[in-house]
C-alpha cells in the first residue's frame, strides 16, 4: 500500500512544477523576447520498492522524476513598432548587456537612450557593441540601425553627414540549451560555455520580437495538468481511506 501514495506523490510533485513552469510562461505572454519554458520528466525504476511482495510476479515500482527544463529557443513573431530604437533580431542570436552581474545575453530588443546617452534596454542594461557600450551626442538625429548592427547618426541640427556611433553586438552559443536564464528575457552561460559570432544573423529596426508563447496551448495544457493533480489527490485520498479501513480490521479483537 505504501508504495502507491510514493507514486502518487511522485506524480503530485512533477505536476506541481509543471504547474508553475506553466504559470510563468502564462505570465510572460507579453515579454518581449521571452522564451518559453517546458518541463522535461522520466521514468525513475526503483532497485528496491517492490510493487508485490509475494509471488513470481515481483515487480520492480516505477515513480515519476523531475528531470530538468528545458528552453524553446523558436522566434517569436515580430510586431512592428516605429521606434526607431527598437531591434528585433533574425536568426539565432542574441544581444549583448552589461549589468551589474556581468555580460548577460537577450533577444529583448525594446531599447531607449538613458541620461548617460547609453543605448540601453527596459531596465537600464547598456547594450554592447564592438567597443564597448553605444553612445550618442545630445544632438544626433535620424538614428538608423543597419542590419549588420551598424548605428548611424546625423549628428548636429544643420548636417547632413552621417556619423556612425558603433556596432551592435550579435553573439551565438553551440549549445543554448545550456543557458541559464537570468530574469525574464535574460540569460548567462555556465562555466565553459562562451559566445560565439554571429555573422548569419540580423538586425530589423523598427520592430521588436515577442513571447513565443502560445496563450491558448498554456492555458490548455494548464488545465489538463491541474485535473491529472486533483484526480492522483483523490486517488490518494481513497487509499488512505482504505489503509485506515485496514488497519481498523486488524486491531479487531476477536469475541
Amino acid at each position: 500500500m505504501a508504495n502507491a501514495a510514493l507514486v502518487g506523490l511522485s506524480s503530485q510533485i512533477v505536476l506541481r512544477r509543471e504547474l508553475s513552469t506553466l504559470a510563468n510562461n502564462i505570465a510572460n505572454l507579453n515579454t518581449t523576447g521571452y522564451k518559453k519554458d517546458s518541463t522535461v520528466f522520466h521514468q525513475y525504476v526503483s532497485d528496491v520498492a517492490r510493487e508485490t511482495h509475494f509471488g513470481s510476479a515481483d515487480q520492480r515500482v516505477r515513480f515519476v522524476h523531475d528531470r530538468a527544463n528545458w528552453r524553446d529557443f523558436s522566434p517569436g513573431p515580430l510586431q512592428r513598432t516605429g521606434n526607431p530604437l527598437d531591434v528585433a533580431i533574425d536568426g539565432d542570436a542574441f544581444l549583448v548587456v552589461q549589468t551589474e552581474r556581468g555580460e548577460r545575453y537577450t533577444r529583448n530588443g525594446a531599447l531607449q537612450i538613458d541620461a548617460q546617452g547609453r543605448l540601453v534596454t527596459h531596465d537600464g542594461a547598456p547594450v554592447m557593441g564592438d567597443n564597448g557600450p553605444i553612445l550618442f551626442q545630445p544632438l544626433d538625429r535620424s538614428i538608423a540601425i543597419a542590419e549588420d548592427g551598424r548605428v548611424t547618426v546625423i549628428e548636429g541640427a544643420n548636417s547632413t553627414v552621417e556619423s556612425q556611433r558603433g556596432r551592435i553586438r550579435l553573439v551565438a552559443f553551440e549549445q543554448p540549451q545550456q543557458l541559464l536564464k537570468d530574469g525574464a528575457s535574460t540569460f548567462h552561460p555556465p562555466e565553459g560555455l562562451a559566445p560565439e559570432e554571429a555573422p548569419n544573423a540580423r538586425l530589423v529596426q523598427g520592430a521588436v520580437e515577442q513571447s513565443n508563447v502560445n496563450g491558448i496551448v498554456e492555458m490548455t495544457r494548464m488545465i489538463d495538468v491541474a485535473r491529472a493533480y486533483g484526480r492522483i489527490g483523490k486517488l490518494l485520498q481513497q487509499h488512505g481511506e482504505l489503509r485506515r479501513s485496514a488497519i481498523e480490521k486488524l486491531a479487531e479483537v476477536p469475541a
